[in-house]
């Protein structure tokens, strides 16, 4: 993909001195760029792309992807571990500016590079017949933003945010969780219903290339996660809403949401999450490692992922970022790392003192072909998909047979890995046997079925998702750490605080928002949905 930055819109000329003391008749004709853009040539197509893009990540050097997916979701999930010290997510410390690196500050963040060029192309295609479809698009894509942030904080600016130059709205107040989720369902619901088949060409759009059948059932499988998110705390609408979204999903693996990324275009274009696990800031590539909590369920069902998820001596000492090229795949020999470990000489968590410890070099890495530089970042899968149906079907005989849904939703979480790489491909056979082996019990069913999610969404390396997941539901039931000075009496945490700077911009806003959080405004506070 090569990424569409939003174009500058540029200043037209206002004037020429005349030297003669007169003006002539084409002033304007003469004083006007012809290749200039203007409100009136800007393209909203362009606009989509960069959104879609910054949601994979910031432009600049992965900064909210490196903290919020990586340094806390993915270690606190027991999908990554790592003994960096600044990596504070793995022991529950609170690093205030990395907590904050999500919703963002003037140049970077969800808020000035997603929220703001979402709403420019919702304001300039509302109302536009011939942009229906971008418009209605970009409602979905603008539910997919802002449902990512408000299960990240909680309360958020949402009704009033990104309008600051159509509306001069300057200090957005912090919409309640759930209003916010009301308004994203009944925003998708209409988005999806009103795409037209027969309708303008979304050529913008990076995911599905404007291929509104997709987008349809983009909309209604995001549709069902939105509702499995209520079950705790409405679960009428959550049946409510899901009844409506399971009819038409994504139907297999070639429907996945993701972006393909440009090694050529560097940071801005690259993707985000390999940017980091390759070591281009520290030395993330040699020490951060799969968790033994992943690695373990793997091995322990004989998961055919594990080779190809996994992979040991993939980097052999920590000052060279070369990769071995004989690294090892073997399933036998690959190793999880413990959460809460540390390079300190104290034994009770220094890494060298664990049972498991030999070098570092033992301990799995992610494929390296998981992590390409021009890799793909997922943003919606099929499999997820079928597992939520699954979950819906087993709460309230919703969309079919549970064990069905369980089936599709397991073989997919293994076939698709391909779309990473093709030497990554697993046969249907081998998945149907797998899940042969290991059929759905009715009686284990939601955590079955949460299980296979929490794992599967760690292989997507969308670690927000597996956090917010495993909010929801408590599966699985993973064992916290307890390191010295962590903020959270040593219970995993449920939510990032509101960023400090926040007080000094939008104080009002702000502690009131910071006032009604349950739990306060910190790491073991709750959002509304996660009760």
């Amino acid at each position: 993909m090569k990424a569409m930055i939003k174009p500058i819109i540029s200043t037209l000329a206002v004037g020429l001195i005349c030297l003669t003391g007169s003006c002539t008749k084409d002033f304007e004709k003469i004083n006007t760029d012809p290749i200039a853009y203007d409100k009136e040539k800007w393209d909203p197509n362009y606009t989509l792309s960069s959104s879609q893009l910054f949601y994979t990540g910031s432009f600049d050097f992965a900064y909210d992807t490196w903290r919020g997916n990586l340094i806390y979701s993915a270690t606190m999930m027991q999908g990554l571990s790592t003994v960096i010290s600044y990596w504070a997510g793995d022991k529950y410390l609170l690093n205030e500016g990395y907590t904050a690196a999500y919703w963002g500050n003037g140049t970077v963040g969800a808020y000035i590079e997603q929220v703001r060029n979402i709403q420019d192309v919702v304001m300039n295609t509302k109302g536009k017949p011939e942009l229906n479809n971008l418009y209605q698009i970009a409602r979905i894509w603008r539910a997919v933003i802002f449902a990512r942030l408000t299960d990240l904080y909680g309360d958020v600016p949402y009704s009033e945010a990104g309008v600051g130059y159509y509306e001069k709205i300057y200090k957005p107040k912090f919409d309640k969780q759930q209003d916010i989720y009301n308004d994203l369902l009944k925003e998708v619901d209409e988005a999806v219903a009103a795409l037209k088949t027969d309708g303008d060409n979304v050529f913008g759009d990076v995911i599905y290339k404007g291929n509104i059948d997709k987008w349809k059932r983009f909309g209604n499988s995001f549709l069902l996660r939105l509702a499995m998110r209520l079950v705790k705390v409405d679960e009428t609408k959550a049946k409510q809403y899901a009844t409506k979204a399971v009819a038409n999903t994504l139907t297999n693996n070639t429907e996945n949401a993701y972006i393909s990324h440009d090694e050529s275009g560097s940071r801005v274009t690259q993707n985000r999450n390999s940017q980091v696990l390759l070591g281009d800031g520290g030395q993330e590539c040699y020490y951060v490692k799969w968790s033994n909590t992943f690695i373990d369920f793997l091995k322990k069902n004989n998961d055919p992922r594990l080779g190809l998820v996994a992979v040991t001596k993939l980097y052999l000492k920590d000052d060279v970022k070369a990769q071995n090229p004989d690294y090892v795949s073997n399933p036998a020999v690959q190793k999880g790392m413990p959460n809460g470990k540390d390079l300190s000489s104290d034994p009770k968590y220094k890494i060298s003192s664990d049972p498991s410890f030999t070098t570092f070099p033992d301990y799995s890495s992610p494929n390296p072909k998981m992590i390409k530089r021009n890799g793909v970042t997922f943003i919606l899968t099929y499999a997820e998909t079928e597992l939520l149906k699954a979950e819906a079907a087993e709460r309230w005989g919703v969309g079919g047979s549970a064990a069905e849904h369980y089936k599709n939703g397991l073989k997919a979480s293994i076939t698709y890995l391909n779309q990473y790489d093709p030497e990554l491909a697993v046969s249907d056979a081998l998945a149907e046997a797998f899940a042969v082996a290991n059929p759905y019990d009715a009686s284990k069913g939601l955590e079955q079925i949460n299980m296979q999610y929490w794992a599967h969404t760690i292989t997507m390396l969308d670690f927000y998702e597996t956090w917010a997941n495993w909010r929801r539901t408590g599966f699985p039931k993973l064992t916290p750490v307890n390191y010295p000075g962590n903020a959270t009496s040593g219970t995993i945490p449920r939510r990032f605080p509101y960023p400090s700077t926040e007080e000094a911009i939008n104080g009002e806003n702000f502690k009131a928002a910071a006032a009604a959080v349950p739990g306060g405004d910190n790491l073991a506070g709750r959002v509304w949905w996660d009760k």
